[in-house]
């Protein structure tokens, strides 16, 4: 198996650490590649997404970072149908955005969102 290495600053390490402890994995590297094996999974159901589709998506991020989120929204605004916006704790925000259209679509706002270094977390619900 071939060896791979990748930086990840404290925070991120002492997460993986505790998943690691808290999941019974045997090493760091087990965490880290049950995680990927996850995330393949994840994108190849949003792969195989087509047509007229409702979902949810749901974004975790810092309050400081509303603009982006304001931003964004205003990019998406044909296939948002809601959107509620809530303080959970601290600074820390959560954006649900019930969205309405092509599957290309909402991957693309997914994605946008994903790839944004400031968001927290991003999941999407298809229904």
């Amino acid at each position: 198996m071939p060896i791979v290495s990748i930086s990840l600053n404290d925070e991120m390490l002492t997460e993986l650490d505790k998943l690691q402890k808290s999941m019974g994995f045997t090493g760091r590297s087990e965490a880290i590649r049950a995680g990927i094996r996850n995330f393949v999974s994840e994108e190849r159901q949003k792969n195989e997404l087509s047509g007229n589709l409702h979902a949810i998506l749901l974004v975790v991020h810092n309050d400081e970072f509303d603009h982006i989120i304001a931003g964004m929204k205003h990019s998406f605004e044909d296939l948002i149908t809601t959107q509620l916006h809530s303080k959970i704790h601290g600074n820390k925000c959560v954006e649900l955005f019930m969205l309405d259209g092509e599957a290309e679509q909402i991957n693309l706002i997914t994605k946008n969102f994903q790839t944004n270094k400031k968001m927290d977390t991003v999941k999407l619900v298809t229904l």
